[in-house]
């Protein structure tokens, strides 16, 4: 784009020699791993992925594939544009200026008896309505959303004028993640964050404890940091929850019972990735926000302080 100083680019390097599909390899922690796992098996239904651009939702939908992937299977994909060629999968790229949108390319795959189905995107209403409508008769369907956790998954769909009685029976779960930047091997040293950041990160007890940094060389160009790892927030739709849909609750609402069900959100998660040395605390709390409501852990931990 123009800028007044010259042109502006942004590059995305699309390069599938670095495209890791496996689960394992993205960064889940074995307990969200396990829950998501669990709802990919059911046999129909949607699951979101959620987050903003360039956080990796795509690459954990792949991955999502990568596990479910069998020949009896008919998996199709509805991609803008379709990033990398996946071996046993179908995939269809939108092209807007000929009239393959998503809506339509989604209603000409569900005429292909497809088992599951990918959307790269739910952009609007009426994509919305058709992944639900294909959810509820028989398909997994997979989609990314923009929304800032997997609670606003809901209030967001719900915006989209999807009934609330069809998404309560359609969604089986949702995933928020963002990409926090990985300590550099070359230049790893220990580190005592300030007080500051322990209590923003919710842990002020641990003051005295030793983090983990990088402190910049030439193999991370000075930046501490080498590679990225995935941060991640699953919620899995029960029955309480269902009925919480059914009824359009607050996103603060189902946001504090899937707290009370054991989700760790966002910046729980990316704690514990510092507390596991894989990452700074302070990069932990750049890539994630803290919920303004008085039921986040990290609340509750400093009240406890």
């Amino acid at each position: 784009m123009p800028t007044l100083l010259g042109e502006k680019l942004v590059v995305r390097i699309l390069d599938k020699r670095n495209l890791r599909v496996r689960m394992e390899d993205l960064g889940f922690r074995q307990e969200p791993l396990a829950v998501f796992k669990r709802v990919l098996r059911e046999a129909h239904g949607l699951v979101l992925v959620t987050g903003p651009t360039g956080s990796g939702k795509t690459t954990t939908l792949y991955s999502a594939l990568d596990l479910i992937c069998s020949p009896e299977l008919n998996i199709i994909t509805v991609e803008d544009p379709v990033e990398y060629q996946l071996d046993g999968v179908n995939q269809i790229g939108v092209n807007e200026p000929i009239g393959l949108s998503f809506a339509r390319v989604l209603r000409s795959a569900l005429r292909q008896d497809p088992d599951v189905i990918m959307i790269g995107e739910i952009r609007d209403d009426v994509t919305a309505h058709v992944a639900v409508q294909a959810a509820l008769t028989g398909h997994s369907v997979l989609a990314t959303l923009h929304t800032n956790d997997a609670a606003s998954a809901v209030a967001r769909l719900l915006d989209m004028g999807v009934e609330s009685y069809l998404l309560s029976s359609a969604m089986n779960g949702a995933v928020a993640q963002r990409l926090a930047r990985t300590i550099c091997p070359s230049c790893r040293t220990k580190y005592f964050p300030t007080d500051d950041v322990l209590h923003d990160a919710g842990i002020p007890s641990m003051t005295g404890r030793a983090f983990q940094k990088g402190t910049g060389c030439q193999s991370c160009h000075d930046s501490g940091f080498q590679g990225r790892a995935g941060v991640y927030e699953v919620l899995e739709v029960d029955g309480r929850m269902r009925r919480m849909i059914h009824g359009a609750s607050a996103t603060h609402e189902i946001r504090a019972e899937a707290r009370r069900q054991g989700l760790k959100t966002l910046r729980d998660e990316a704690v514990l990735l510092a507390l596991d040395g894989r990452t700074s605390l302070e990069e932990a709390l750049r890539v994630t926000k803290l919920e303004q409501d008085e039921d986040t852990p990290a609340a509750q931990s400093g009240r406890a302080a």
